[in-house]
């Protein structure tokens, strides 16, 4: 029996497993023909507010939206300024510009990829009014660090845990709580590869502050507090009872998802922390990691592009998140940064390379990708 075909995430095999559950749902929502805003969406509304720990969740039609809408909830001024790292998806700094607001970058902590909190430190004028701190790949920035920053400044704290749903920080005290419900607001994305993935496009947004919550739910729906009565200028963002009922079966198993792509990355760690030319990613000792990605750096000399088309000639994938730092993107030159700006995320732009990891990955598959790195590296 020849092995299955090696994918940076397969959705193929995690459907097989919950194929029976999805299609119970579906039947449910298409019994009731309530295809927005149907019961399922409350219910697994509910479901994740339980999860997280957190008082308020709104769904919305994506990830993006749910940034722009946490923003929207705020009267922030035409051109205030949020600061964001400049390492990340284009989407948490596109919002930021669409509403008229500048964005300030922000480099990144050289062992985590997450924003550098000296580097934030020094960014803040009297024109701050935001944070939005990216938990990339998979764990959580230093959020101690930053709420500490944000509380002495008074700033409103954004978190974009699109990469990071599940994982939990752990504070100085003991204290412990799930990504996405530390700051003031909370926005997360559930694109299929995502680790809480729909079958489509899906968002939420989460708080603990009901009043803020109260002002998201009408936003999301064209601003309204009731039908055809607009309180404020709102968006048409909601997510469909089908994600939804996706969503509900799959959050049951994300804690599991979660633990087998840590399995999946113990493993590479063990391998390639011995090569010299792979620096594993790093635990940080506050944050668990989810693995969204598994972004290992390469050690100088090695050809990215290079190993990334080799890969590719073996049948392996894999991927470069993200070749192009946002401050250097075309789209965004109108504020002025110039290439030596952020020389550490520069640099890792440049060497940062993601494998395969998923929940269905078995060890054949995995020993394949690693043959294959190993012999690049001719090791």
């Amino acid at each position: 029996m020849s092995m299955k075909k090696i994918q940076m995430v397969d959705l193929i095999s995690q459907y097989q497993d919950i194929k029976d559950e999805i299609r119970t749902e579906f039947d449910r929502v298409l019994d009731s023909a309530m295809f927005i805003n149907g019961p399922v969406v409350k219910e697994f509304q509910n479901d994740l507010e339980s999860y997280l720990g957190v008082t308020n969740v709104i769904p919305c039609a994506n990830g993006t939206d749910a940034l722009q809408i946490a923003m929207m909830a705020y009267d922030f001024p035409k051109g205030a300024e949020v600061l964001v790292p400049s390492f990340t998806y284009v989407a948490t700094v596109e919002v930021i510009a669409l509403l008229g607001f500048k964005p300030v970058f922000v480099e990144v902590n050289p062992d985590s990829f997450n924003i550098d909190i000296d580097d934030l430190n020094s960014k803040i004028t009297k024109q701050s009014v935001a944070i939005v701190p990216v938990h990339l790949y998979g764990q959580c920035a230093d959020m101690e660090s930053l709420l500490e920053v944000a509380k002495k400044h008074d700033l409103v704290v954004l978190e974009d845990t699109a990469q990071a749903i599940g994982a939990d920080y752990t504070f100085s005290d003991g204290t412990k709580v799930k990504a996405g419900t530390m700051g003031h607001i909370g926005a997360t994305s559930f694109f299929p590869s995502k680790n809480l993935g729909c079958y489509g496009d899906g968002g939420a947004i989460m708080t603990n502050d009901d009043e803020l919550a109260s002002k998201m739910r009408m936003i999301v729906n064209h601003g309204q507090s009731k039908r055809y009565y607009h309180d404020s200028i709102g968006v048409n963002s909601r997510l469909d009872s089908l994600q939804a009922a996706v969503l509900k079966v799959k959050l049951k198993r994300l804690d599991d998802y979660n633990a087998s792509r840590r399995l999946v990355a113990d493993k590479y760690d063990e391998v390639f922390a011995d090569t010299r030319a792979i620096i594993p990613p790093f635990r940080s000792p506050f944050s668990t990691h989810v693995f969204h990605q598994y972004t290992v750096k390469l050690a100088d000399g090695i050809d990215r592009n290079a190993m990334n088309e080799y890969l590719a000639d073996h049948g392996i994938p894999s991927m470069i998140y993200y070749p192009v730092p946002n401050h250097l993107q075309k789209a965004y030159r109108y504020y002025g940064y110039q290439e030596g700006d952020f020389p550490l995320t520069e640099d890792l732009c440049t060497r940062v390379i993601s494998f395969p990891i998923h929940t269905e990955m078995d060890d054949e598959q995995q020993q394949t990708i690693i043959d294959g790195v190993l012999r690049f590296l001719k090791i």
